[in-house]
């Protein structure tokens, strides 16, 4: 730890006092929960007529240039950004400031420049340096997105050389919208600009600390300026502060083999000891909420940072420093020292000595750039959801939500790989085209848990991978990594969140329910979770018929179902081969039967007609408006499935009563609950 100066107990408690109420008690009330985003300012009605009648002109060239100059195609997010900003901020009353009416008058210019651009087939903005905005089309709704970048001035177009990229996550932000967003990244460059580097500043969905889709917005962005810029992927480094700082310790923790250093900043790194101390709340999990902690808790991955050279910040006296000081037990307890700089006598900000200290290791450490394949690797998971630390991938775990561990290390001269695994069931060796250290005219060999294997050859491209397999408590080497059995895997493991990370659609019930009040229910539930996913993931969510769905769209999407057998074509399609069924008397599982005037399942399920793809029923996210107040809250209230009991009344915490609750197993069978776990949260 570095820490420049003492300060007294007294000067300690001080200036703590302002910081007490954290974002206030009121946040903490369930029954009185602001909005998120709030509403808007009012803007003059001269105003909003000039304002929508450039959005249609600038919606009109979009529409031209997208029939007539296909060549152009590939650029046209970075013209729609503008688009949006102005029309969601007119659409849904997201002016807050006096100011933005003139920022809208600004955007709609620039998107109008792009366009004569376009038009003229040219793009000069691509090779700018300095501030550049630009966008991309997400997978996951088909929704554009926003980034900013800061391009340095020795970037010469088409050149050769490539640069090191700092990836930057902003702080927290409730009227932080696209159009918000766009002016800033057009003014400042932000708190870090080091020499020679991109800067990419994600805004990641909005206000989520980078979870869930804000979590696929760094993959997104990140790729779509490697299309257009000449970046390093050896010097790729994460930043950022108070909620960015937390969104860098998840990065960090939870894709540690990407990056050649992390720099977080205050934030937070766990969920429950935070909001004890930041928010004063009495936290009350349920049983699974509790497990689930364990998708986005990065002190349970602290162990990750093994492979990834971190410098942590926090001002001396910012109640954020909380953050660090549980990474630092976390990273003890496995035998690591956290290096933390300390700004002494500063609150929630940087201060400039420790700021200057902090660049001055990073800057070295990018410098040398990722290894990409050490001589060992330690990695921990609970989900396969992160199962990939550089050379070594998870992809089978005996247990979800229970720890799972790999220590493997490289002895080059024995062409050797020796790994100890704890709760894994599959795994795969695997090592890039010229990466490869062993020599290629000696298979290597491997030893698992003590047991010795044989292994494929080294490639003469110097490339090598294996596969291998648990059974029972023996390890065999296979040709394929997966099976063809149903099983949990990556990017399908659960739970219900799970399934709004990557193309999903919804799909709307033209039919009559088997119960009128869960027919309701549902329909109220659908509009909740479209209208919430444009508010906090800033998407429209696709939706379509279930007379309308197509092959394609079966192939293509996570398909998340509205409604029950009877009023939904496609739910009555896979009813019979779902491990909960639902039919006119009720609801069933293994364990009870469910009446069916009162209650519905939800849950997420390998898509019997593309078990490649999640089917999801009746659910969007699950957090709700009481967790969008902390970031910190922002984690699956629900796990594979639940009973809901919908004659208690939907709330800011919940889509009814939670009568029963739990996971699917690691083929995705029926498990029971734990004993006593009968009531879920209310």
């Amino acid at each position: 730890m570095l820490m420049r100066s003492p300060i007294s107990v007294a000067l300690f408690s001080f200036f703590l006092m302002p910081l007490v109420r954290a974002d206030g008690p009121s946040d903490n009330l369930p029954d009185k929960v602001r909005r998120i985003p709030p509403p808007g300012i009012k803007i003059s009605e001269t105003d909003r007529a000039e304002l929508e009648n450039g959005v249609e002109v600038l919606a009109s060239e979009i529409r031209s240039l997208r029939g007539e100059k296909p060549d152009m195609l590939d650029l046209l997010p970075d013209l729609q950004i503008f688009h949006k900003a102005v029309d969601w901020a007119l659409r849904y009353d997201e002016f807050y400031k006096s100011n933005e009416v003139e920022v809208a008058r600004t955007l709609l210019q620039q998107g109008a420049e792009r366009a004569k651009a376009l038009w003229a087939s040219t793009a000069p903005w691509t090779n700018a340096t300095g501030l550049v905005v630009r966008g991309y089309i997400s997978k996951i709704d088909g929704s554009v997105q926003p980034y900013g970048l800061v391009v340095p001035a020795s970037y010469q177009g088409a050149a050769a050389q490539k640069f090191r990229l700092d990836l930057w996550f902003h702080g927290r932000g409730e009227t932080l919208t696209e159009l918000d967003f766009i002016n800033a990244r057009q003014k400042s460059p932000g708190e870090f600009t080091p020499p020679d580097t991109f800067v990419l500043h994600l805004y990641g969905r909005y206000c989520n600390a980078n979870k869930f889709a804000g979590e696929i917005d760094l993959f997104e962005a990140l790729e779509d300026v490697k299309k257009h810029y000449p970046i390093d992927e050896n010097r790729l480094v994460v930043r950022g502060f108070s909620m960015g700082g937390a969104a860098c310790w998840q990065f960090a923790t939870h894709y540690a083999g990407l990056w050649a250093a992390a720099a977080p900043g205050a934030g937070f790194s766990e969920t429950a000891d935070f909001l004890k101390v930041f928010q004063n709340e009495a936290v009350k999990p349920a049983w699974y909420e509790q497990k689930l902690w364990h998708l986005y808790d990065c002190t349970d991955y602290a162990v990750n940072l093994f492979n990834c050279p971190t410098v942590a910040y926090s001002g001396e006296i910012d109640r954020q420093k909380q953050a660090a000081d549980m990474m630092a037990k976390a990273l003890k307890a496995e035998g690591m020292k956290l290096t933390h700089i300390i700004g002494p006598k500063t609150a929630h900000a940087y201060e400039r000595g420790a700021k200057e200290e902090l660049n001055r290791r990073i800057d070295r450490i990018a410098a040398r750039g990722r290894n990409a394949v050490p001589g060992r690797i330690r990695f921990t998971t609970w989900t396969l959801r992160y199962n990939q630390m550089l050379w070594v991938t998870v992809d089978g775990l005996e247990q979800h939500w229970e720890r799972a561990r790999v220590d493997a290390k490289l002895d080059r001269l024995a062409n050797l790989v020796k790994a100890t695994t704890k709760n894994v069931s599959a795994l795969t060796f695997s090592m890039a085209a010229g990466e490869c250290p062993f020599d290629p005219t000696r298979n290597p060999k491997v030893v698992l848990d003590g047991q010795k294997l044989a292994a494929p050859p080294v490639m003469s491209d110097r490339s090598w991978s294996a596969h291998f397999r648990k059974r029972g408590k023996q390890w065999t080497k296979v040709e394929l990594a997966g099976s063809d059995a149903l099983e949990k895997r990556h990017g399908l493991q659960g739970p219900i969140d799970d399934a709004f990370m990557d193309s999903f659609l919804m799909v709307q019930p033209t039919g009559e329910p088997i119960n009128k009040n869960a027919g309701l229910w549902a329909e109220a539930e659908m509009k909740h979770a479209i209208d919430h996913w444009r508010r906090q993931f800033r998407g429209d969510a696709r939706v379509k018929n279930d007379t309308e769905i197509t092959d394609d769209d079966i192939a293509s999407n996570n398909l998340v179902l509205w409604g029950d057998p009877s009023s939904n074509k496609l739910l009555a399609r896979i009813a019979s081969q779902l491990p909960i069924r639902w039919d006119a008397q009720g609801v069933h599982t293994p364990q009870a039967d469910y009446p069916r005037d009162r209650y519905v399942p939800v849950l997420i399920y390998p898509n019997p007609l593309n078990p490649k793809r999640y089917v999801v029923l009746n659910s969007g996210f699950t957090f709700r408006e009481y967790d969008y107040l902390n970031n910190a809250r922002q984690v699956p209230k629900l796990p594979d499935w639940a009973i809901v009991d919908i004659t208690v009344p939907v709330s800011s915490r919940a889509p009814g009563g939670i009568a029963k609750a739990g996971f699917f197993g690691e083929q995705w069978e029926f498990q029971a609950s734990p004993k006593g776990a009968g009531r879920g949260s209310q």
